[in-house]
């Protein structure tokens, strides 16, 4: 599958950070958290701050795969009304002003399926989505969803894990495209980070088998840890820690302070600069 998306926003901008000799930050925001205003002004903030992909997160009542920080998002987004079609809407908005920063909607396939597989496809491509990440779609699940995001132009983006050996890769890559997702630890989200050796080694291990860029999340809280993890891989995702940032500027009924969005848009800026100069 990797070459199917030859000329979509992802290739582009992966390419672009080749051409500049570094990595690429990864922001991951819940989509409506902690409500839709609130969530559209990040949204639109995050590529002037230095995130150059966003993932935004579909909120899900049973995020299993995400830490507190995470779950509490998405019950913060669902309480402010979030659905499916509010999601697709943020990016249809975000749209009209960025062309050209890739969005990839992370989440779990329970939402996909409820607004139906085809629809979903359509109409993530139509609102400017380019790739998708399915934590609970392994590959021998892939083509429930897989076939019909790329006849749309959307990427499949899977994720492999310190446990994905040398023969599970080729099943994980048949259907990966845009990038490959490293977890570099084994758990949930916005707990423990890998060891710098390990990530350094992990990814080495997938560039021999496979030419698609490597992402490398979980665990990087901080503008030290990004840039450890940007001198070796392609990108380096963080979620929790931003989570973390915007729930910080929330007031005791969890709503947004004056500071909450720029407080966060601060935070992705210095994630940004250890990023950018990770490899000077």
């Amino acid at each position: 599958m990797e070459n199917a998306f030859a000329n979509n926003r992802l290739t582009r901008r992966f390419a672009a950070l080749k051409a500049e000799d570094r990595a690429g930050l990864v922001v991951y925001v819940t989509a409506s958290d902690p409500d839709l205003e609130t969530s559209a002004q990040l949204l639109a903030g995050l590529p002037g701050a230095g995130a150059d992909i966003i993932e935004l997160g579909m909120p899900f009542s049973d995020p299993m795969a995400d830490g507190p920080s995470i779950q509490r998002a998405a019950l913060r987004a669902l309480a402010s009304g979030a659905c499916m079609n509010r999601t697709l809407a943020m990016v249809k908005d975000f749209r009209k002003t960025e062309a050209d920063t890739p969005v990839v909607l992370m989440g779990y396939y329970n939402p996909i399926d409820t607004y139906g597989a085809q629809r979903f496809a359509i109409d993530a491509a139509a609102a400017g989505v380019d790739g998708v990440i399915v934590v609970d779609v392994p590959p021998e699940e892939a083509d429930e969803i897989q076939p019909v995001l790329a006849a749309h132009g959307v990427a499949f983006i899977c994720l492999s894990t310190p446990t994905s050996d040398d023969a599970r890769l080729p099943a994980i890559l048949k259907y990966a495209g845009g990038f490959l997702y490293y977890v570099s630890v084994l758990g949930i989200t916005g707990t423990v980070s890998a060891a710098a050796d390990a990530v350094a080694a992990a990814v080495a291990r997938l560039k021999r088998h496979t030419s698609l860029p490597i992402a490398v999340g979980f665990g990087i809280k901080t503008p030290q840890a990004a840039a450890t993890v940007a001198r070796v891989a392609d990108a380096a995702v963080v979620g929790s820690a931003v989570i973390d940032r915007l729930a910080a500027g929330l007031d005791a009924n969890g709503k947004p302070t004056p500071r909450a969005v720029p407080d966060t848009l601060a935070f992705v800026a210095d994630l940004a600069q250890g990023v950018r100069g990770a490899r000077q």
